[in-house]
């Protein structure tokens, strides 16, 4: 729950990051829709995250959850910001990552609260 908290809050401050004090020399760049593609599935890993306090489900699951974005996101990140182009590969992975997650997720075990 927590790590999606931060995940999140995260995602809003990044967001707002690229649209205000980074947006000209994104835009300049061209790298303003790598920003926010970053920003966006940023936030799509949020709801997994939370869904795992409620939810048995593999610790893998939240694993591949949180390094998925960090590959995903971070990648699109460091190329935004002028890093090195061959981090697109990395990209792929990540997203793949953040499938395997939520695939993890939709057939992990029985709510929590339904067990009670």
């Amino acid at each position: 729950m927590r790590v999606g908290a931060l995940l999140a809050a995260l995602s809003v401050v990044l967001g707002a990051l690229g649209a205000h004090a980074l947006a000209e020399r994104l835009d300049a760049t061209n790298h303003l829709e790598h920003w926010k593609t970053a920003v966006q599935y940023q936030f799509a890993a949020v709801p997994g995250l939370f869904l795992l306090a409620f939810v048995h489900a593999p610790r893998w699951c939240g694993t591949a959850l949180f390094f998925g974005c960090m590959l995903f996101s971070g990648s699109l990140y460091v190329i935004a910001l002028g890093g090195p182009k061959w981090l697109g590969a990395v990209t792929p992975l990540g997203g793949l990552l953040l499938v395997m997650g939520y695939f993890m997720l939709a057939f992990s075990k029985k709510l929590v609260a339904d067990e009670r």
